[in-house]
């Protein structure tokens, strides 16, 4: 049986998901954020040493990152194609892709919206004028590129590697959930995923097990 560290509202709900669709038995071990700093607790880093979920134990072993916990999890099924496949290659680069160009941006932009409520009143014009200037330069084209790349792949065959549900549309959930609640989703083919994910019984049975609805955290 699986143990599944779950910190609230973060990445660790994809791999409670998987492990949903996949049927596989697990165990839940829940994890608290700090209220104060929204960061993960110090029982994390007992098990990891950079403290941060998912965290999977399997077979007396430690599990982290999760793209490398999904693709273990779902090896030799039908959600990971055989390697050196289309689709299977397909799954391999969303799993990259996700964490590697995706979150960047997304944590970027979440973290500096925070900046100007954390300094003092009398730098916040100031720090405004410096978020806005750097979300104008870069992190807006970022993302509008980003969100037109997703947009075009699932207007093509309605999943992120193809014309059928895999593990990249697990691991894609989060960054496209993070930006949803961020306005950035208004385009008709990542909208219709986004319904056609949640409407799936196994993230139903995700969201119930781990305890609480996504709610865009990014500090693992």
């Amino acid at each position: 049986m699986l143990t599944i560290h779950h910190l609230n509202e973060s990445r660790s709900q994809r791999v409670i998901w998987l492990a949903e669709e996949l049927g596989l038995p697990y165990r839940i071990e829940h994890h608290a954020r700090n209220p104060g700093t929204k960061l993960a607790p110090e029982s994390l880093k007992r098990l990891h040493p950079l403290g941060k979920a998912p965290l999977v134990e399997r077979d007396g072993k430690v599990l982290a990152e999760t793209g490398f916990i999904i693709e273990q999890l779902a090896r030799g099924t039908d959600l990971l194609p055989p390697e050196g496949t289309d689709t299977g290659d397909r799954v391999r680069y969303w799993l990259q892709f996700a964490e590697g160009s995706a979150m960047p941006p997304l944590v970027t932009k979440f973290a500096l919206s925070v900046v100007p409520s954390q300094v003092p009143m009398f730098v916040r014009p100031i720090a405004r004028m410096i978020v806005g200037g750097l979300n104008k330069a870069w992190l807006d084209p970022d993302m509008k590129r980003l969100l037109a790349f997703w947009e075009d792949t699932l207007a093509q065959g309605g999943w992120f590697a193809g014309d059928r549900f895999t593990a990249a549309d697990v691991m894609m959930s989060y960054p496209v959930e993070m930006a949803h609640l961020r306005g950035s989703t208004s385009r008709p083919a990542t909208a219709d995923w986004l319904s056609r994910i949640h409407a799936r019984p196994a993230y139903q049975r995700a969201l119930t097990a781990g305890g609480a609805d996504f709610s865009g955290a990014t500090a693992s």
